[in-house]
């Protein structure tokens, strides 16, 4: 076998005689030593080598040899795949369609079309080997395990043996991505759940080596606009495959890598991939719960389609708006967490799981429900929406009526088709809408009279909305499940929450009325203050006015010194990071340069030592040949032309044999002046047409404008005079208001005086008692001490 080894068309030959005598093993042997001796291997052609890389795969294929089917490709990339990357294609694409061919076959035989092993790479397990020596089994499911198992096994190592041997050659991006592809559609056909969720891991670890790699010309990098959009196109399908087999995490991953794949790429992406992005988008976010998001989602994707798309329908436009007006609607109203509830938060950071969705989208910061409805309204997405909706939109956000407000939205949600998933959430949110209008109008209602207006829910499930508007600290509520009512807003000292609630609202609850006395009590004082005394605080603000003026004026020319050194600062920064971006850039160009130099020299040498052995074979009379057709050659391309036509005419045959390929260009080159003067003149005289029709048009507008303008101001001085005439009627209207509140007043001032004169006559029996009491103590003390001095002087 060494003997018939040594050259590679010898060991063809000896592999088919083994194969004749069904020794498909020996066979293989003999083709894997011609890829193992290297000395024979780098010396021959891809034509000769091919059809023995197409045999030696053909045994590995009926053989299940994956193992020795990837030397021998990573043998056959080392040769061609900057010889021929060809040849290297034609291989992996043959090997990959006989592994799929066979695959097919034993499927067909087994008719089965999903296996029930959850891993692929590791078949026999403890807990599958007890099942089965347990378990009954019959022949069909013994068939299934020994014939269609082991073929979707070997389909899958190949196609990430494929995959890791064309990762990082840039010359089979297009063939790499194209088996990526091919992998998703086979975990998709055959249900591998785990090994889409490997091939995602390795597709992912693969992009981050891409990155780690050093600029060479053979190596994938990703600053190239083919290759980021080669792998972005991969992720979408990515995406879509997840999407089809619900594995939602690995959709979210997906995601996030084509938000960085597009983030990463110069240019904006398509429309349509942008519009695919956001669906895929609203659907992974719908599935993980996130009905904000994906009300943000399906409004970025309206947007994006009413700006982009040119000939939209208004039947699509308005199915869109539906859409995107009932995901707003059924997002579940915001709900403010006290402090305790903050500490058993299941997430780490709430805030933070949101900012990273709102990247998604292309967002600054997370949208609330309030601003949606907001962009929706200033979008015109409301009035675009079917009058259904509109009724819907209209009685959850806008009308203040509980007792028909679950009936109006049973209507409404009874025509729907379509968007069936969107009724469960829109039912809670008008339950919720329910409880806290009924809370505005009742303090205490019927558990009964309660369950009668919620028309779709249950008694169990109306109790745990109540419980949940609790514990959210939204609302003030108390079941008395003895008395079976329900109790809103009894504790004054509590206030539920700071911000505005969402929807219409009819009044405040006492609560909250309470919270907000003392504050409204000093701005009536305040206000009270600046009334009876306006001049109060003039010379203390005259007083820092002026101090705030005089440090101005000192500080003013330190000030402008410090703002321009401050942009100088700047500008000398700017020009330190251009600089460095400018040597940067230099330095890398210089690197491509010479490396396309060095690829250029390696081709210029081969390329001349094969016109060498051309020009060896060439026969001297070839010149004379090669001058005989490109004569022939010139002058079709004359004939081509319109004025080569032209000029052809005015010639007959014989002045066209006397004249060489020269003075015929130079005849052409005539022809051709001649064509651009004529064509000259001809524009000439149009611009002078143009300029007399221009200053005609002119003439005629001008008495046109005055008109105008006359007509102008009648119209402004008609609407200066109503205006007038309507500030006028107002004044007098207050006016008369003002004399009836007078009026109204006078009438309580004989019962103010009364007020007045008893409270001064109470005040001032006081001031006399206290007076006379004063009197009395200052007479006993004046006595006393006199009295004291009087025994001082006599003592002295």
């Amino acid at each position: 076998m060494a003997r018939y080894s040594q050259r590679p068309e010898n060991a063809l030959k000896r592999a088919n005689e083994f194969i004749d005598v069904g020794k498909p093993a020996r066979a293989l042997e003999t083709l894997y030593e011609v890829f193992r001796n290297k000395k024979w291997v780098y010396n021959w052609s891809e034509s000769l080598l091919e059809p023995i890389m197409f045999k030696y795969l053909d045994l590995c294929v009926e053989l299940k040899k994956s193992l020795i089917a990837k030397e021998g490709l990573f043998q056959y990339r080392n040769m061609f795949q900057s010889v021929n990357v060809g040849s290297l294609e034609n291989v992996i694409r043959g090997y990959l369609r006989m592994a799929e061919e066979k695959t097919e076959s034993a499927r067909e035989q087994s008719q089965q079309a999903v296996i029930d092993i959850d891993d692929l790479d590791n078949l026999a397990t403890p807990e599958s080997i007890l099942l089965s020596a347990v378990s009954g089994e019959d022949a069909q499911d013994r068939s299934d395990r020994t014939i269609l198992t082991p073929w979707v096994k070997f389909l899958w190592e190949s196609y990430c043996q494929c995959l890791e041997l064309l990762r990082t050659n840039a010359h089979c991006e297009t063939l790499y991505h194209d088996i990526a592809r091919m992998a998703f559609n086979f975990c998709l056909k055959y249900n591998r759940k785990t090994e889409f969720r490997k091939l995602c891991d390795k597709l992912r670890k693969h992009l981050e080596d891409i990155s780690k790699l050093p600029v060479q010309v053979a190596n994938v990098s990703l600053n190239k606009q083919e290759t980021q959009q080669y792998n972005l196109e991969t992720r979408l399908v990515q995406l879509d495959s997840a999407i089809q087999m619900e594995l939602w995490q690995e959709a979210y991953k997906a995601i996030e890598d084509i938000h960085g794949l597009m983030n990463m790429s110069k240019k904006p992406p398509v429309t349509k991939t942008m519009a695919n992005y956001y669906q895929k988008l609203a659907m992974v976010f719908w599935k993980a719960g996130y009905y904000l998001f994906h009300a943000a989602a399906l409004f970025k994707l309206f947007l994006l389609s009413k700006d982009m798309k040119k000939n939209i329908t208004p039947e699509e436009l308005q199915r869109m708006a539906c859409c995107v007006l009932l995901a707003t609607l059924s997002i579940p109203l915001p709900s403010a967490h006290p402090e305790f509830d903050r500490f058993i938060e299941t997430d780490k950071s709430p805030l933070e799981k949101a900012q990273r969705l709102a990247v998604l989208l292309t967002l600054q910061q997370p949208p609330t429900r309030a601003s949606l409805i907001r962009d929706l309204v200033r979008m015109n997405v409301v009035q675009l929406a079917s009058p259904q909706l509109q009724e819907l939109y209209q009685c959850l956000e806008v009308d203040f009526n509980p007792l028909t407000l679950c009936k109006r939205v049973q209507d409404v949600t009874s025509q729907l088709q379509g968007d069936e998933q969107y009724i469960p959430p829109l039912q809670d949110v008008t339950l919720v809408k329910l409880i806290r209008q009924v809370s505005q109008v009742y303090q205490t209602i019927d558990f009964s009279r309660l369950l009668e207006l919620a028309l779709f829910t249950t008694p169990f499930h109306l109790e745990r909305l109540l419980v949940d508007c609790v514990r959210h600290n939204d609302m003030q509520i108390r079941i008395d499940h003895g008395a079976s009512c329900v109790h809103f807003g009894m504790d004054l000292s509590e206030s539920p929450r700071e911000d505005k609630q969402d929807g219409p609202l009819l009044q405040s609850m006492p609560s909250e009325q309470l919270r907000t006395q003392l504050i409204n009590m000093a701005n009536v004082l305040n206000e009270a203050l600046r009334i009876i005394n306006p001049n109060a605080n003039r010379e203390e603000k005259d007083k820092v006015r002026l101090q705030l003026v005089h440090h101005y004026k000192e500080n003013m020319t330190k000030e402008h010194q410090r703002i321009l050194a401050r942009h100088k600062i700047i500008e000398d920064r700017k020009e330190y990071l251009e600089r460095l971006n400018t040597v940067r850039e230099e330095e890398e160009a210089r690197r491509a340069e010479e490396l396309a130099r060095q690829q250029a020299l390696v081709e210029q040498r081969r390329l001349e030592q094969e016109r060498e052995e051309r020009e060896r074979k060439r026969h001297e009379n070839e010149i004379q040949q090669i001058k005989d057709r490109h004569l022939k050659e010139k002058m079709q391309q004359i004939s081509q032309t319109a004025h080569g036509q032209k000029m052809l005419r005015k010639l007959d045959e014989e002045d066209i044999k006397k004249l060489d390929a020269e003075q015929i260009a130079a005849r052409e080159a005539e022809e051709l002046q001649k064509e651009r003067r004529e064509m000259q003149q001809k524009l000439k005289s149009q611009e002078k047409k143009i300029d007399y029709f221009e200053r005609a048009k002119r003439l005629e507008e001008i008495p046109l404008l005055q008109q105008s303008f006359r007509d102008k101001q009648v119209e402004e001085k008609k609407l200066w005079e109503e205006q007038e005439a309507r500030r006028i009627a107002e004044l007098v209207l207050e006016r008369e208001r003002a004399v009836e509140t007078r009026k109204r007043l006078a009438r309580m001032a004989q019962d103010r005086n009364e007020f007045l004169s008893k409270l001064k006559s109470g005040r001032d029996s006081i001031y006399q008692a206290k007076l006379k009491e004063y009197e009395k103590k200052l007479t006993e003390e004046r006595k006393k001490r006199l009295q004291q001095r009087k025994e001082e002087r006599k003592e002295a």
